[in-house]
């Protein structure tokens, strides 16, 4: 290893035996990891804690292409920390870097090997928290909001769950990009919460209809996009929330992945599109990473994009 600091040989790690529920999750004692040619050994601050761990650990992207995994494994897909070694040719990186990343496995960790290619620089006046919190969150409402669909001036999207974590951000970039924002929540706590992080109106998904509420907001036309993170129990109606040639992005399934589209109901809705992108196609290169975190940190550094950390935890 080139330009390693001494390292102790053993870590404590979050890991799994077999799929299955939180229970199984074990704090062991690990080897710590060696990097191999351009890649780069991190000292692990801050680890996020994301739905996609879920799914993980449930096995539910276990045959996933994008996502490959394999038991027994350690969890933990994004981090943030310090570089304390570097491998052959990786030469993007000195020890002492402030560093994050994600869609790499292994950050419930104290330390991690991550591609040189994965990880980006964190700027000073940025903290390990919101670095973490910007990166599988943060990414996914920048992708969401500027490349599956292209949020502009005049643009109306819905948001669901907008008070939470991805919602919140994608929110907040929604109104930098000039359109008009609204979010279902679960509570007027909620509602409150998204007002201020920027919807122009929010819908409490539990007493009110929210495809009858986003028509009535439309005067009847339906919104350009809408933002799915709940999935199963919603996508129905989220579908039939568009205007005519609208776009449905599912990009998550807090209740429930949703595993069919039936193609004539794209039609009857009005002839709208439907897609499920995964993040890791959205920041394929270091150089579409780089840019997309750059914004972002600058949008925080700059007071233009809220970080929100709902809970910390101890590593055990």
């Amino acid at each position: 290893m080139s330009g390693s600091a001494t390292l102790p040989a053993a870590m404590q790690a979050v890991r799994i035996q077999a799929y299955g529920d939180a229970a199984l999750c074990r704090l062991e004692e690990a080897p710590v990891p060696q990097p191999g040619p351009g890649e780069v050994l991190v000292q692990i601050a801050v680890a996020g804690l994301n739905f996609i761990d879920i799914h993980i650990r449930l096995g539910r992207y276990a045959k996933s292409d994008t996502y490959r995994n394999a038991l027994p494994m350690t969890l933990g897909m994004e981090g943030a920390g310090v570089v304390v070694a570097c491998g052959p040719g990786a030469d993007e990186f000195a020890v002492g870097d402030r560093v994050s990343y994600c869609v790499v496995r292994g950050s419930f960790a104290q330390y991690a090997v991550v591609p040189q290619g994965k990880l980006v620089r964190v700027p000073e006046g940025i903290g390990f928290d919101a670095a973490a919190a910007l990166m599988l969150q943060g990414l996914t409402a920048h992708y969401l909001s500027h490349s599956a669909y292209e949020l502009k001036p005049g643009s109306t999207c819905l948001v669901h769950a907008a008070a939470g974590g991805v919602g919140g951000l994608l929110v907040q970039l929604a109104r930098l990009r000039g359109a008009t924002v609204i979010g279902t929540v679960g509570s007027a706590e909620k509602a409150t919460l998204a007002r201020a992080l920027g919807c122009h109106h929010t819908i409490e998904y539990k007493t009110q209809d929210f495809r009858e509420a986003v028509l009535a907001l439309t005067a009847g036309a339906g919104v350009d996009v809408v933002y799915d993170s709940i999935g199963r129990d919603t996508i129905a109606r989220s579908i039939r929330s568009l205007r005519r040639r609208g776009l449905c992005i599912n990009y998550g399934g807090a209740s429930g992945l949703v595993e069919s589209i039936v193609p004539l109901e794209l039609g009857e809705a009005g002839s709208v599109y439907f897609t499920r992108p995964h993040l890791a196609d959205y920041i394929a290169t270091p150089q579409e990473l780089r840019q997309r975190a750059g914004e972002l940190f600058d949008h925080a550094l700059q007071g233009r994009l809220k970080v929100s950390i709902d809970r910390r935890f101890a590593l055990a």
